[in-house]
């Protein structure tokens, strides 16, 4: 159902949020009539912020009068009543470091996620190219015994990786040899932290069509590609968490510093971005220890091909406009960085 505010609610909602956002106190009426910002009496507030709170926009903390926004209240001020600031005043971050010249990649990669972290005082998070890079030239698998066989990974880089595996009594030789010619055929030239997710999206309807035993063999092909594949995640500001009020919780923080520990599971939230800039808010996102969070990712793309993702991890009471904006800026920037390095490395 679609839900239409009156223009005095969308007022009210806006400001209510953006209060909180600047306070982190729940916001009461008679705050907002103080304020002045909403020409209103402190009853006519009252009464909407109830009906804004039965619509689901806004939530009670415990017996306070005040209200703080739900996250359906965030979903909507972000994709409605937001008006991000212009983002040329955060270009140049990136230009400035390479200008001076004296910086590797690596370390302007890393330096744009202080500099990020630094601007926001939030969780800032970059996939550089390096990881989109490597992809796959070719499979083969050879059988040792019955039960073992080697899979063999030649990557586009020239990087050879041999993998030990066991081979599932479902399969067969002449599966095997199918397997390996499918793969072959459809997934060659896609980088290697893709394929998993690309099992099911480009060759699973060939894959029940050619083999016996279909389920027994998507499983054999995580085995192959599971995992170990070059991670390289630039992270800054992981402490800033502790300075966020929302986050007084020892385990929510335990969760969120364990999270920052395991590279390939932050590439596996991180790699599918789609262009543009994404938000996810609180329990929209898929992982657990940060369904207190909001995530605002930016995927860098030249033409098809993903060359990065940059990320901003912070309290659901994020500065989305502020945010937003400085993402695109940095975005444009870092596009142009990562297609200057991927070409020097071509």
């Amino acid at each position: 159902m679609i839900i239409v505010l009156t223009e005095r609610q969308l007022q009210l909602l806006q400001a209510i949020i953006d209060n909180f956002i600047e306070t982190a106190h729940p916001v009461g009426s008679r705050t907002l009539a103080k304020k002045g910002t909403i020409p209103y009496s402190a009853a006519t507030i009252r009464n909407d912020m109830a009906d804004l709170e039965e619509l689901g926009f806004l939530e009670k903390m415990h017996s306070s009068s005040g209200r703080i926004p739900s996250e359906k209240g965030y979903r909507y001020y972000v994709d409605h009543l937001i008006k991000p600031e212009s983002s040329n005043k955060y270009r140049g971050i990136v230009s400035k470091l390479m200008k001076e010249g004296i910086y590797e990649f690596e370390q302007i990669v890393q330096m744009s996620a202080e500099i990020l972290s630094d601007l926001t005082s939030y969780t800032a998070i970059i996939l550089g190219p390096e990881i989109f890079e490597t992809k796959l030239k070719q499979l083969q698998i050879v059988p040792l015994t019955s039960q073992t066989a080697v899979a063999v990974l030649i990557t586009n880089t020239g990087h050879v990786e041999h993998r030990m595996i066991s081979l599932p009594e479902a399969i067969n030789a002449s599966d095997l040899e199918k397997l390996v010619n499918i793969i072959n055929e459809k997934l060659v030239g896609y980088p290697i932290v893709k394929l998993q997710d690309m099992f099911y999206t480009e060759i699973a309807g060939i894959m029940k069509q050619y083999l016996d035993d279909y389920e027994k063999s998507m499983k054999y092909l995580q085995a192959i590609f599971m995992t170990d594949y070059p991670v390289k995640v630039y992270i800054s500001g992981k402490s800033n968490i502790l300075m966020q009020p929302e986050f007084n919780d020892i385990d929510k923080i335990r969760s969120f510093f364990a999270l920052m520990d395991r590279e390939e599971e932050i590439v596996n939230l991180l790699k599918d971005s789609t262009p543009g800039i994404e938000v996810t808010i609180g329990k929209e996102n898929e992982v657990e220890a940060i369904k207190d969070f909001t995530l605002i990712t930016s995927s860098l793309h030249h033409g098809d091909e993903q060359m990065g993702t940059i990320a901003l991890l912070g309290p659901k009471r994020m500065e989305y406009k502020k945010v937003i904006s400085l993402l695109k800026g940095l975005s444009k920037e870092m596009t142009n960085t990562f297609y200057m390095w991927y070409k020097d490395n071509e």
